[in-house]
Formats: structure tokens, C-alpha cells, sequence
């Protein structure tokens, strides 16, 4: 196993989908391409595992208040992407409502100009995870960070496998450049960190193992999902539909965890 590739593909990782400052020049040949789609759920568990540590040292040697650390906890994943995937949800919601044809929606995709659709949706979004961040705070901080931690690492799966598995609809692009140089074969490497983590959940935090299957079977009919419609919408996906399905996925498991909190499951 070269070591040095899977390093390559992970400050590629981090230099294409953080804001993290990653100042040095690597070339993109294709096996540091395949280490980096290897990657996406590893920078999932950087970025989760950042804002899930954060929470508990705020809790535990702050007096902050709840909101300000829903707040915190809110903000720290715009900060952390730059909001490149915020981007790519407004983009593909701009296309989406515009109601054209598949053609006429990719022209505006990649308008740079934001409409109106492009302006709603992000303020639904946000204004929908924050409820949600905001009242998941009486849920233990230490089994809150927890899921914090995981809830990156599966919408960056999802992002990884539409990648690999799905139809792209231009021959051009972020989506397009990184999937010809790709198979579905390595996303079988998606299972180790997978399976890592539903050990330390049966073992650790025998209480979240639901919420952990739960994640999963949410996860799975997301990807098939919006495969399916990306299709029927854009004539497969692109760039910005791959960052709006990680902005997406992210609310909806925000939005069980918010669930599960009010029923007693977290």
C-alpha cells in the first residue's frame, strides 16, 4: 500500500472541499484522483470530528448559552467549506425552479448570478438545520458530538458514491473530471471506515446504535433517490448537484436527529 498516495489524496480533499490552507502544488494524476474519492468520507470525519470537539470544550469549560452554541455548531461546517457545497445548492435550486428543460436548467447552473429560487432555498435550508442544531442541544453533549461527528462522514460518502456510480450529464466539470478516472470498485474502501465506526457505536455507545442504523437507512435511500431524480432533472449530475446532495443530506440527518431527541431515542 503506497501510504504517500492516500496523504496526496487527502490534502487534495481538503484543498478542493475545506477552506483549510493546504499551500502546496500536487499533480493530479490518476491514482492520487482515485485516493482522493477514497478520501471523502476521512475529510467527512476531520470535519466532524473539529465541530463535535469543539461543542464538548465549549460545553465543558464555557458558559455559553445553547443558542450560542447551536449557533456555533451552525456556522463551523460554512466556515470549514468555504461554502462550496452551499454554493452548488443554490445553483441546483436555481435550475431546478427555473422548470426548463434539462438543457436550458445546466445553462443556468452555471450562471454565476444568484436568482431569486437560489436565495429562498438557502434561507429555508439554513433557517431549517439551525431549528433543528438549536433544539438537538438538550441531547447529551458528549453523545451529540458523536453524531456531529458521523453526519459529515455520510453525506461525503453519498457525495463520493453519485460520483462513481452515477450518470454525469456533461463531459466537462468538477463531477465529470474526477469520475473518468474512477470505478465503483473502490468504494468498497467506504466500508472500513464504515464498519470502524458502527464498532465504536455498538461498543462504545450502545445507546446511538440505533440512530447509527437509522443514519444508514436514511443515507441509502437519499443516494438512490436523488440519483434517480438528477437524471430526470439535469440528465445526471455535476458538480453542483453533488454539493447540493451533501447540503441536503446533511439537513435531513440533522432533521433525525432533531426527531430523535424529541422521542427519546438520542
Amino acid at each position: 500500500m503506497n501510504v504517500k498516495r492516500y496523504v496526496l489524496g487527502l490534502l487534495v480533499c481538503l484543498q478542493f472541499f475545506s477552506s483549510l490552507p493546504i499551500p502546496i502544488s500536487i499533480k493530479m494524476d490518476r491514482n492520487v484522483i482515485k485516493r482522493t474519492v477514497m478520501m471523502f468520507p476521512i475529510l467527512g470525519l476531520i470535519m466532524g470530528g473539529i465541530m463535535g470537539s469543539l461543542l464538548v470544550c465549549l460545553n465543558e469549560w464555557t458558559t455559553l448559552s445553547s443558542l450560542a452554541l447551536a449557533f456555533i455548531v451552525w456556522v463551523l461546517p460554512i466556515i470549514l467549506t468555504g461554502g462550496i457545497h452551499l454554493d452548488g445548492w443554490m445553483d441546483t435550486c436555481d435550475a431546478y425552479f427555473s422548470y426548463q428543460d434539462k438543457e436550458k436548467r445546466l445553462e443556468i447552473m452555471k450562471d454565476p448570478r444568484a436568482g431569486a429560487f437560489a436565495v429562498l432555498s438557502i434561507i429555508v435550508l439554513l433557517s431549517a438545520r439551525f431549528l433543528f442544531i438549536y433544539e438537538s442541544m438538550r441531547v447529551d453533549s458528549l453523545l451529540l458530538a458523536a453524531m456531529i461527528g458521523i453526519i459529515p462522514f455520510f453525506s461525503r460518502m453519498i457525495m463520493g458514491i453519485l460520483m462513481v456510480t452515477g450518470k454525469t450529464a456533461k463531459e466537462e466539470g468538477m463531477a465529470h473530471y474526477f469520475k473518468q478516472h474512477t470505478s465503483p470498485v473502490l468504494l468498497l474502501t467506504y466500508l472500513v471506515p464504515y464498519f470502524l465506526i458502527a464498532v465504536m457505536f455498538f461498543w462504545l455507545l450502545p445507546e446511538m446504535a440505533d440512530l447509527l442504523l437509522l443514519f444508514t437507512f436514511a443515507a441509502s435511500l437519499l443516494t438512490l433517490w436523488i440519483r434517480r431524480q438528477t437524471i430526470k432533472w439535469f440528465g445526471g449530475i455535476t458538480g453542483d448537484t453533488l454539493g447540493a446532495s451533501v447540503e441536503g443530506a446533511e439537513t435531513v440527518l440533522w432533521l433525525i436527529v432533531w426527531l430523535s431527541a424529541y422521542t427519546g431515542m438520542a
